[in-house]
């Protein structure tokens, strides 16, 4: 039976549950950092500067999991690899809770990296399966919630538990609480399956590293989110040192920056689904050159008020980008090697995030400019947004289309 065709089955939604439930779980074990780091600094006897090593650990683990995971995906399939690989990253997280050692703690916290990432080509290969082209910016959008989810949770809660119990405290919650959801997902998911009888095999990546079209996506990732994480990363020290507001005052305005971002993308695949038809090159193409616009926008603010109008509309364009570029991987892979697709094409744009800081620091150091600083950022989804262009989106096949009848005007949409 092919469960790629069978966009009417409820089971569907059970799927899209169960991935974004995994996606959210690591999205908050790799965000307990943030809050927790000064205290495992002070219990560890590490200085402030040496924090940073513990977290380069987990993201040299995460982007390697992210290349490989995929691979596995494809080959085992998505329900053993994203329940195995979370139920492996929340023990690991119980075990940095035990930690007393600086080396063991960097260890620890490379595998939760390591098997962390996995769980993001898991999510795209199974919800792929099981959802049409033409379904999957909805999907696609809820599913990517979870990145910007986690950090909330993990904000929201820790302080709270360290203040309560300390910092293990918190290791310990969100590692049994992966390997819970780990337990239901092995459970309750299915695979989908894209031809009546499929053998286990190892996928080909030939074809892959020679889709143009795959890699011109790989490239415009690279460029989104080296201006979602830089902003991230610099904007309240960028604020505070720039505009001489306060600490307190900066992370208000990354608060809103951040909030908006979780009913945007689950929005923006509405709007793609409903009167776009599973078309999702030139929307990413309008958001990109708005993400752009309003960062430079940002970058020429020089007050608190204009911060917080500005803050919204930026939150929204650096965000909304990530689930329709998500959604067009398996149009362009094929849903059959969508696990290997997602998980090196993720990879990659996990570069921009790791690249941007030091740039963009450098770029302040050497002009003391705010709106430098600013344009660097805008760089990269400007390149994102010329690198697009040069994307092929496959138009979606009549099967492929929403049930709901769609005129010529929603199936083209902003298609030239």
């Amino acid at each position: 039976m092919d469960l790629t065709r069978d966009a009417a089955r409820p089971y569907r939604w059970i799927v899209l549950m169960l991935s974004w439930a995994a996606f959210t779980m690591t999205a908050v074990d790799r965000s307990t950092w943030g809050p927790a780091s000064v205290s495992v600094g002070e219990h560890l006897g590490v200085s402030l500067a040496g924090l940073g090593v513990f977290a380069t650990g987990y993201y040299v683990g995460y982007v390697i999991s992210n290349a490989c995971g995929g691979v596995l995906t494809d080959w085992l399939g998505g329900r053993v690899v994203l329940s195995a690989t979370l139920f492996v990253a929340g023990g690991f997280m119980i075990l940095f809770g035990t930690t007393s050692s600086i080396g063991l703690g960097i260890a620890f916290q490379a595998c939760i990296g390591v098997f962390a990432g996995c769980d993001y080509s898991a999510g795209v290969k199974l919800i792929s399966q099981w959802f049409r082209p033409a379904h999957r910016g909805l999907a696609m959008g809820v599913f990517m919630t979870a990145t910007s989810l986690g950090t909330v949770i993990a904000n929201a809660v820790v302080p709270s538990l360290i203040e309560a119990s300390g910092w293990r405290a918190s290791y310990y919650v969100f590692g049994i609480a992966s390997m819970v959801v780990a337990v239901l997902c092995f459970v309750f998911l299915r695979n989908g399956t894209e031809t009546a009888a499929e053998p286990r095999q190892m996928p080909r990546l030939g074809p892959l590293v020679r889709n143009r079209d795959l890699v011109f996506l790989g490239l415009a990732g690279f460029g989104g989110l080296w201006g979602t994480y830089g902003f991230i990363t610099w904007s309240n020290t960028l604020m505070v040192k720039g505009s001489g507001i306060s600490p307190v005052e900066a992370g208000g305005v990354v608060a809103v920056f951040a909030v908006v971002a979780v009913l945007a993308k689950p929005l923006i695949g509405i709007a793609t689904d409903r009167f776009c038809g599973g078309r999702r090159k030139m929307p990413t193409v309008v958001v990109l050159g708005s993400f752009v616009v309003t960062l430079l926008l940002f970058g020429t603010a020089d007050s608190l008020t204009a911060y917080l109008w500005i803050a919204p509309f930026l939150g929204i364009a650096a965000y909304v980008y990530s689930p329709l570029m998500v959604a067009l991987i398996p149009q362009l892979s094929g849903v059959r090697s969508a696990g290997s697709a997602a998980g090196a094409t993720n990879a990659f744009w996990q570069l921009g995030s790791t690249v941007v800081p030091v740039v963009v620091g450098l770029v302040f150091l050497s002009t003391q400019s705010f709106l430098a600083a600013f344009a660097a950022l805008a760089a990269g989804p400007l390149l994102g947004m010329l690198l697009m262009l040069a994307v092929r989106e496959p138009r979606p096949g009549p099967a492929d289309r929403s049930a709901t009848p769609l005129d010529d005007r929603q199936t083209s949409c902003f298609a030239g």
